[in-house]
């Protein structure tokens, strides 16, 4: 059975690419087009309450209900559903307001269609999409070699205390500034910039959304379980 997936991009011609370039795929197929926001949550209905797992690939800048308010409402409604931010902007600003609101990764509208492929296998798989290669090979082999558990418990092993309260900060949804880290932790911004660096090392990331993303995946925040 192919995995539902739901477009919403206020651009009819982007909208008709995607949709071309999904339902051209072996695994997948277009079920719900929308313009905005509300228009998909007004169409939503049925497969919200199915529980039905399925992908929606939402534009972050639209008119009427916005991509943030629509992943928000995917999240609170219908959790089976996992939404792929697609936008121009690659900000950690805007990328870390659509973690927060619920995106399960981040698509560029620059980005080829191997890369929408593989965007939507690897969230199919894992439950989470990140463009970092090192990160996505990690996550990649993992799988392959059914080990989830011991790269878990061998993450978990890895991280200092120290660190761990520098990732429960920068997890936030308050999105603290590094600044505002070194304050509360009561350490050098020095100290912060060594634990965010040990932390890049570690992950095989680099951004703080790969932080984020990263802790996520692998359950590594108090009540965040794969």
């Amino acid at each position: 059975m192919k995995c539902k997936v739901i477009l919403v991009d206020d651009h009819n011609l982007v909208r008709a690419a995607l949709a071309n370039t999904v339902n051209g795929m072996e695994h997948f197929e277009v079920v719900l087009e929308a313009a905005h926001g509300r228009e998909a949550v007004e169409q939503l209905d049925g497969l919200a309450q199915s529980g039905e797992r399925a992908i929606a690939i939402v534009d972050l800048n639209m008119p009427v209900m916005d991509g943030y308010e629509t992943i928000a409402w995917l999240r609170k409604h219908a959790p089976a559903i996992m939404p792929l931010a697609l936008t121009f902007d690659a900000s950690d600003e805007a990328m870390m307001r659509a973690v927060h609101a619920g995106a399960r990764g981040f698509l560029l509208k620059s980005a080829r269609p191997t890369a929408l492929k593989d965007a939507l296998n690897t969230l199919l798989m894992n439950g989470y999409y990140y463009s970092e290669e090192a990160q996505e090979e990690g996550l990649r082999m993992a799988l392959l070699h059914n080990e989830e558990g011991r790269e878990r418990e061998r993450l978990h092993q890895s991280v200092t205390p120290r660190e761990l309260e520098f990732l429960r900060l920068v997890c936030d949804p308050q999105e603290f500034t590094y600044a505002q880290i070194s304050d509360m932790l009561s350490v050098h911004r020095r100290t912060v910039d060594s634990y965010r660096e040990s932390l890049f090392s570690k992950f095989g990331v680099r951004s703080k959304t790969g932080l984020v993303l990263f802790a996520m995946r692998w359950g590594l925040l108090p009540g965040n379980g794969h």
